[in-house]
């Protein structure tokens, strides 16, 4: 038997230039194919720029330091180019340093032109070349960001001029400017939300499926056999009841664990989950549920919460209220509150057992039920009494600015 060698590829000479690793760090920037598009707009810059100073260089008082600024400002934006490309400079400092250093060359034609050149023509480094410092502003820091910079490089051009004009008509630079940081930075910003959009559904798409197998394999498997320890264990009776009710708890238990989440799945972009929908999941046989038609959308954090707290009332209902004792779940969705009712028709508790169980040290339904829904400030009242079942309902405020009519249309 022959080993297998891994096949080696060769190195190449962008791989001696940007390591791999670096140029991997661009597969997860969701805004990588514009940071590459905005490059290839510095080059076109910066071949404008270097047509225009052959063509007025003659005409400064200073053209050999114009040169000499253009070669430092030429190698600042190979270096910028470089590793926006790569990904490893896409930061604030970097893009506040390269911002800083277009305005200086900007000013800096005060130094190298006399007033009359710099009354009737536009600074060494042209607009077009300074707008690639805008593009990187608005591409890191989006709309706002990017207008920032194309405001900062309008006044400078104001102070070159020594005027202020706003007449758009004669010179719309500063609106342009403007105008194209704020779309570009919107651009970026879409482009952010759609990636983490995308993001979470694969990985909603990946854990559905993931589900759906390990459902498969625990139906065949581990359920049919909780569900036959459970069928024959009430057919033997005696201590192998218990046995089998212990099974028949697990098994559902179970069911509910593979189940959970096909449809309370909170949407990726707002954490938010449709507590109808959710509570919908926990009928059977045994628990009715009843909710609202419409959606009934809050805060993940806030639904997982009252969803454990029916969870214990249930599982309590199971070991305590008798084995043909029937749940009734009812959801309300008020204007400023959610309020649920979870019934039975159970044997019921007797006066002064919770008391008793607290005071045996048994929490649960302090810290479980109680304590869960006065945690999200809201209220819990209980009624039962021997023979005559148990109802708890519990009152769940919600922010003022969770509407009721947000929470059905999920907003």
């Amino acid at each position: 038997m022959t080993e297998s060698r891994p096949r080696l590829t060769p190195a190449t000479g962008l791989d001696r230039l940007f390591p791999a690793s670096w140029r991997e760090l661009d597969d997860d920037d969701p805004v990588g194919p514009l940071w590459r598009g905005a490059q290839i707009f510095r080059l076109v810059g910066f071949v404008y720029a270097l047509g225009f100073d052959i063509a007025i260089n003659s005409d400064l008082e200073r053209p050999q330091l114009t040169w000499l600024l253009f070669i430092v400002l030429t190698g600042a934006n190979v270096l910028f180019a470089a590793g926006y490309v790569v990904g490893v400079w896409r930061r604030w400092w970097c893009v506040a340093a390269e911002t800083a250093l277009f305005l200086a060359a900007m000013l800096s034609t005060l130094l190298v032109a006399g007033p009359e050149w710099v009354e009737n023509n536009q600074t060494w480094p042209t607009t077009l070349w300074a707008s690639s410092a805008l593009l990187s502003a608005a591409l890191l820091g989006g709309a706002w960001t990017g207008s920032a910079a194309g405001i900062l490089i309008g006044l400078t051009n104001f102070v070159y001029k020594g005027d202020v004009f706003l007449n758009f008509g004669k010179n719309a630079t500063f609106l342009l400017l403007l105008v194209s940081g704020m779309a570009v930075g919107l651009a970026a910003s879409r482009a952010r939300v759609t990636h983490e959009r995308l993001t979470a559904a694969v990985q909603a798409a990946v854990r559905a499926a993931e589900r759906e197998r390990l459902s498969r394999q625990v139906h065949d498997g581990v359920l049919q056999a909780l569900a036959l320890i459970s069928r024959r264990g009430r057919e033997i009776g005696g201590p192998t009841a218990e046995l089998a009710e212990l099974a028949a708890d697990q098994e559902l238990r179970l069911r509910r664990l593979i189940s959970d989440g096909s449809t309370a799945t909170p949407t990726p972009r707002s954490g938010r989950t449709d507590l109808g929908a959710a509570l919908r999941l926990r009928a059977s046989d045994q628990v009715s549920v009843s909710t609202p038609g419409d959606a009934v959308v809050m805060p993940t954090p806030t639904a997982n919460e009252i969803l454990a707290a029916v969870d214990n009332v249930l599982d309590n209902t199971r070991l305590h209220a008798g084995p043909s004792a029937q749940s009734f779940i009812l959801l309300e969705d008020l204007d400023d509150a959610v309020v649920l009712s979870v019934r039975d028709d159970g044997c019921g508790i007797p006066a002064g057992r919770l008391d008793q169980a607290v005071a045996e040290g048994r929490m649960g339904i302090s810290r479980s039920i109680i304590g869960r829904i006065e945690s999200l400030d809201g209220r819990v009242a209980l009624e039962s009494a021997p023979g005559a079942g148990t109802e708890w309902e519990m009152t769940i405020p919600l922010p003022r600015g969770d509407s009721a009519t947000s929470r059905r249309t999920g907003r």
